[in-house]
Order: C-alpha cells, then sequence, then structure tokens
C-alpha cells in the first residue's frame, strides 16, 4: 500500500477550489459522504457468501477501486480541513489498541475488548 502523495493532495485541493466546493465541505457533510461512499463500498459484497469474496474482488476491481477512491478523497478533505495529521492519529490509535487488545488476550480472538 502507499500513502497518498502531496501531488495527488494538491490536485484534489486544486479540484475542489476551481469548482467552489469547500463551502459545502463542513465537517459534518463530509462525515455523512464518507459513510455513504463506505456503503457504496460495501454494496459491492452485499448478500454474498464467504466463499464468492474472491471472485467479487476479481470481477469488481475496477468499481471497488473507485470506491475505495471516494473514501481516501473524503477522508482527506476532511482530514485537512479538520487540521488533523492521520498519521500521528493512526499512531496514537494504534498504541491505544495495543493497550486495550493486549496479544496474549487478543491473539486469534475476534472478541471486543471488554468481552475477554
Amino acid at each position: 500500500m502507499s500513502a497518498i502523495t502531496d501531488e495527488v493532495v494538491q490536485k484534489l485541493l486544486e479540484f475542489r477550489e476551481v469548482r467552489d466546493w469547500e463551502q459545502f465541505h463542513t465537517p459534518r457533510n463530509l462525515a455523512a459522504s464518507l459513510v455513504i461512499e463506505a456503503s457504496e463500498l460495501l454494496e459491492c459484497f452485499r448478500w454474498a457468501r464467504d466463499e464468492e469474496l474472491d471472485g467479487i474482488v476479481v470481477r469488481e476491481r475496477a468499481h471497488i477501486e473507485d470506491e475505495l477512491a471516494d473514501v481516501a478523497i473524503l477522508l482527506t478533505y476532511l482530514c485537512i480541513d479538520m487540521r488533523v495529521d492521520i498519521n500521528s492519529a493512526m499512531k496514537r490509535k494504534i498504541q491505544k489498541n495495543d493497550e486495550k487488545y493486549p496479544v496474549q488476550l487478543a491473539r486469534g480472538s475476534a472478541k471486543k475488548y471488554d468481552k475477554f
């Protein structure tokens, strides 16, 4: 996986600016749009059996990539507008998860941390 480059971020910001869309990109609207796009990604797998998932990924790859791009674009706008350094936020969250899910309790388990 590669990171979102500064070049791509600049293109996103230019795309939005020339269309005068910043006015619509409130945190609430961006967060709502992020959920909607994530739902569209999930729709690619709706009603599928586990054994069908690999085939769906192959057949629907272009559509899945488009939906993932939409999610990443909206998350990028949200992070920029709210001045969130997503890498720092993720590092902090990994540390919190490390404390909530100690390896000796969580390894191989899908239980939530308060259900160990």
